[in-house]
């Protein structure tokens, strides 16, 4: 099996010496995104960056055959729990019915001092 890179237009661009994320058979792997559009703008109210780095990550798992009900798992790291409650609203508006496993936890910072920060895990086929 090859190890293919995956690209999104629609994500931001990466910040550092990495890929938006790997395929390998069925499985995708996501880099973490931060709310940052693909303009460039960050976005750093809590409900809204959550959206955006969701939506972010879907396009690259969807550039990788995916779709929203193949994640399996997402990894969110915010700067401050108290966020928690936000967060989780935005994330059960993105994924309605489905409901991937998922780790949230707090982090000390972030690029750009964003909010939170999240990976996917997906598996297609």
């Amino acid at each position: 099996m090859e190890l293919k890179e995956l690209i999104s237009s629609e994500a931001s661009p990466a910040l550092g010496p990495y890929c938006h994320g790997r395929k390998y058979g069925n499985m995708i792997i996501t880099s973490g995104q931060i709310p940052l559009t693909k303009d460039g703008e960050y976005v750093y109210e809590i409900k809204a960056a959550t959206t955006l780095v969701l939506n972010n990550l879907l396009s690259i798992v969807e550039a990788g055959g995916g779709c929203k009900e193949s994640v399996a798992k997402v990894d969110v790291y915010v700067n401050n729990l108290d966020d928690f409650a936000t967060v989780n609203e935005a994330y059960a508006e993105f994924f309605g019915e489905h409901k991937p496993a998922r780790v949230c936890v707090q982090v000390e910072a972030l690029p750009g001092n964003v909010p939170l920060e999240a990976a996917m895990t997906a598996f297609v086929g």
